[in-house]
């Protein structure tokens, strides 16, 4: 075997994974196409020691700090197939290259599928959101909303009246049963059902919203919880089983972040919900752990 690990994904959850196994010594190889989920984001708040930080700069520094380890290979490319084969599995590079490894930790994210609302995918991590607990306080007491994507939109709309004035839009769909109104209601989250056309402000900003009535709804910050793909298929082809998550499919681990098939790990946005840079990493911290501790317990018990 050339590794004794390749992390396909150098985000938050690869890069964690990969610096314990390279601080354990053991050689690791970082597969990263560069464009992490959070990309769209100015700043990524919340994560230990880092708040405020912008995710690209985060990453970058997390990468350069890992390859002073001197067992570290990192690749600038896209994995676009991983097998199983004798000792281990061998994973193919859009570039052409083949590498192998012992074992392998999946942390290849997942990509949005955002609503197709006029100007809404240009403003996404800007002023149009997914998590209170990243961005949240930055819009405090501001002209808040909720876009209705999923059933668990009222419950989304609920939180977010905590940082602002709140109202759930539910874009023509359908009203909340009576209970969710009453809780929203005692959180004075205003309910507005008229679709919306489109989402207006001067470049990524959000101002107003018009409605399909002719009104104009005014707003300085859309929340939306969107639904989510792989951003690969070798899950699947490595065979490791999927479980449908709140926003779409996710890997299925069990609590060392070992997938269903032997020696594939899995960690981070693709393995997990709900997501955070912060549970991205730990995620992938844990599977880092866990990977070297198989390489030196699996070989005893054979």
């Amino acid at each position: 075997m050339q590794h004794d690990a390749i992390v396909i994904g150098g985000s938050f959850a690869g890069l964690s994974a990969a610096i314990h196994i390279a601080r354990a010594r053991r050689s690791v190889c970082v597969i990263d196409v560069g464009s992490p989920r959070n990309r769209f984001a100015d700043a990524s708040h919340g994560f230990f020691g880092q708040d405020g930080n912008e995710p690209r700069a985060m990453i970058a520094r997390a990468l350069a700090q890992l390859q002073r380890y001197p067992t570290v290979r990192a690749v600038a490319d896209e994995a676009i197939n991983a097998s199983a084969i004798a000792g281990g599995f061998e994973v193919k590079l859009v570039g052409g290259d083949t590498l192998t490894a012992a074992k392998l930790v999946l942390a290849f994210g997942i990509s949005d599928v955002l609503p197709k609302l006029p100007g809404l995918a240009e403003r996404w991590g800007k002023s149009v959101l997914h998590c209170p607990y990243c961005h949240g306080f930055e819009y405090a007491d501001g002209r808040l909303g909720v876009l209705q994507t999923t059933p668990m939109s009222a419950h989304q709309a609920l939180l977010i009246a905590d940082w602002g004035p709140t109202t759930l839009y539910l874009n023509g769909g359908a009203m909340p049963d009576t209970e969710a109104q009453a809780k929203l209601a005692r959180r004075g989250v205003v309910i507005e059902p008229t679709p919306i056309l489109s989402l207006r402000g001067e470049d990524t900003a959000l101002s107003s919203m018009t409605l399909a009535d002719g009104r104009e709804a005014l707003i300085d910050a859309l929340y939306l919880a969107p639904r989510s793909r792989l951003n690969s298929s070798i899950a699947e082809q490595l065979g490791c089983a999927l479980d449908d998550g709140p926003f779409g499919a996710v890997i299925r681990t069990d609590a060392a972040k070992l997938t269903t098939v032997p020696g594939v790990y899995a960690a981070g946005d693709a393995a997990r919900a709900p997501h955070n840079a912060s549970w991205a990493a730990a995620d992938g911290v844990t599977a880092g752990v866990s990977l070297h501790q198989s390489l030196v317990f699996e070989p005893l018990a054979a």
